[in-house]
């Protein structure tokens, strides 16, 4: 398989894998099983590959990874605006 190829399939993957969870906390207005632990440290790791995909020049990387950004920083604000007090 071609090494772009699989960058592309891994970063598309990776990516969209948050969606269904943004879904179902935006129906549900409910964040209580998520951690907001676990997006931050997330969302730094992710960004560290943004910045990796940005030395070595990687658009797969930079791109897949920017996209995984916005998506846990959406369910972060979701976490902010509904978690109960």
């Amino acid at each position: 398989m071609n090494e772009n190829v699989l960058g592309i399939v891994a970063g598309v993957l990776t990516s969209v894998a948050m969606i269904p969870q943004l879904i179902k906390v935006l129906r549900e207005k409910n964040v209580d099983d998520l951690s907001w632990v676990m997006l931050l440290v997330l969302i730094t790791g992710v960004s560290l590959w943004i910045w990796y995909g940005v030395l070595k020049n990687e658009w797969p990387i930079i791109l897949s990874n920017a996209f995984s950004v916005l998506m846990n920083l959406s369910l972060l604000i979701c976490y902010v605006v509904y978690k109960k007090s």
